[in-house]
């Protein structure tokens, strides 16, 4: 298994291609990529979450150049709120609230302390949703990390992000083809494909990926069925257009409910990059570039509308076919989970790759995991429409009567009941992030982990004073999100 041939587009395609190649080409690895036109306009952006370092460090990308070339920036969170102002907006913040207290978990404590009438919010004791509240970004040091995790994510323009992949790519010794289509040719008597056939000729492989969104063309050539995922999600289209760069970049994606739906802002150095996500049957594609005009605030050009359809491939592995991305499964805007998707089925192939022809043990092992990752994934998502409290528009009405899953119901009424975030395997969302949502979304539990009982009051107080008073004098060290972008430039 020494040739790989990637199939597909943009940004799945160069980061399968590029991370294959970097990754396994001291085996003997090959790559070939075959490269279909682009689905991007200039107002599609990528987001990330803080995990997609990882695997840019394993192609060697050189963060500073990554986001001085594709005029980017970075955010620490996520913040959600209400355009009508009348629910409390609340920050996914990329890192944990607090610190240990008699060598237990922080959360349980704050629960407690809440009960009692602390006025601190589970955010005030984070240095990430510290900072991206005054517009810092969060360096950490070794006193921070003693405190508790920080990380980050970037604000990508989408064009300008997959030239970069597709140059690293090129640098690792990925070969490229481009092409308009390409047919894949099936073994007739054991139904894998053999080779792909282009406009110009033909390629032939061992194993291929498809990269090529949410059609799937290989793995669908395969017969694998496709499952929907609408019954969890009240969206089904999404407007992307593009509004002048902010004079202070934030260093934070804001996502505002409105009554047609929600729309996201997402800044970089280049422009700010705004998407609407809405229910077609409510609100028309002219509707929903007045109601994304009105939430940003900003005036929006080169819009364009796609359909936003979630749903997974039954499997993900067919034969020698692999689909990542959007060919594997296809999730809901919110978020901005869809490079975190691509990497995790990245991540899991290069642990499942075959080392022989007879591949069948790590194919069931990789459709395994990657089926109960994106489940994780989707209950994540699926979370913020069930549990919202943004009036009772057809939208949100339509949101907190979506389906739910029998994981998320036990997740939700496990923290509800106590404050604990259910372990469940194959998750990818750590419980800062699942207690940072279902707080936000003003689901607080009845009770707390007794541990807590054990600590006197004195001391939580104290303690409480001391994280608070931390938290202030690190955000006061680090630098605006602008000047540290101007250091980058220079």
């Amino acid at each position: 298994m020494t040739r790989v041939v990637v199939l597909g587009r943009d940004a799945a395609l160069w980061l399968a291609a590029g991370v294959i190649q970097k990754a396994l080409q001291a085996s003997g690895i090959t790559v070939t990529a075959v490269e279909m036109a682009s689905a991007l306009g200039p107002a599609d952006a990528c987001t990330t979450l803080p995990p997609l370092e990882a695997l840019h460090n394993q192609l060697r990308v050189d963060e500073a150049v990554l986001i001085r070339t594709t005029r980017g920036g970075f955010t620490l969170g996520q913040n959600f709120a209400d355009a009508s102002g009348a629910t409390p907006a609340f920050l996914h913040a990329y890192g944990s609230a607090g610190t240990a207290i008699d060598g237990k978990d922080f959360f349980a404590y704050w629960l407690k302390a809440r009960r009692f009438g602390l006025p601190a919010g589970l955010e005030d004791f984070s240095l990430t949703a510290a900072a991206a509240r005054h517009g810092r970004l969060m360096l950490p040091d070794d006193e921070s990390e003693i405190y508790g995790r920080c990380d980050y994510g970037y604000h990508l323009p989408a064009q300008a992000y997959v030239r970069s992949l597709r140059a690293l790519a090129i640098y690792h010794g990925v070969t490229v083809h481009a092409a308009e289509g390409a047919d894949a040719i099936l073994d007739p008597e054991t139904g894998a494909i053999t080779a792909l056939q282009l406009d110009g000729g033909r390629i032939e492989g061992d194993l291929f990926i498809d990269a090529t969104g949410p059609r799937g063309e290989l793995i669908a050539a395969l017969g694998v069925r496709r499952e929907s995922w609408r019954a969890y999600f009240p969206a089904d289209r999404m407007l992307a257009a593009a509004g002048p760069r902010l004079a202070a970049i934030p260093v934070y994606a804001e996502v505002r409910a409105s009554e047609t739906g929600w729309t996201g802002l997402f800044p970089t150095q280049a422009q700010t990059h705004v998407t609407h996500a809405y229910a077609s049957a409510l609100t028309s594609d002219e509707e929903a570039f007045r109601a994304a005009t009105a939430a940003g605030g900003i005036a929006l050009t080169g819009a364009g509308v796609r359909a936003s359809d979630p749903g997974r491939r039954a499997l993900a592995w067919e034969r020698n076919c692999i689909a990542i991305g959007e060919a594997a499964c296809a999730f809901d805007p919110v978020h901005g989970v869809d490079l975190h998707a691509i990497q995790l089925g990245l991540v899991h192939l290069l642990a499942c790759f075959p080392a022989s022809r007879n591949f069948a043990a790590e194919r069931a092992e990789y459709n395994r995991v990657i089926h109960s990752a994106f489940e994780r994934i989707r209950d994540f998502q699926s979370a913020h429409y069930v549990l919202n409290r943004y009036g009772r528009s057809p939208f949100w009405t339509r949101a907190l009567q979506a389906q739910v899953s029998p994981d998320l119901a036990h997740r939700i009424a496990t923290f509800a009941a106590r404050g604990d975030v259910a372990p469940m395997e194959d998750e990818s969302f750590s419980p800062d992030s699942w207690r940072a949502l279902l707080i936000g979304h003003g689901l607080i539990p009845d009770s707390y982990l007794p541990t807590a009982d054990r600590t006197p009051p004195e001391q939580m107080k104290a303690q409480f004073q001391r994280m608070l008073g931390f938290v202030k004098q690190q955000v006061l060290k680090q630098p605006t999100h602008d000047a540290y972008l101007a250091e980058l430039d220079g």
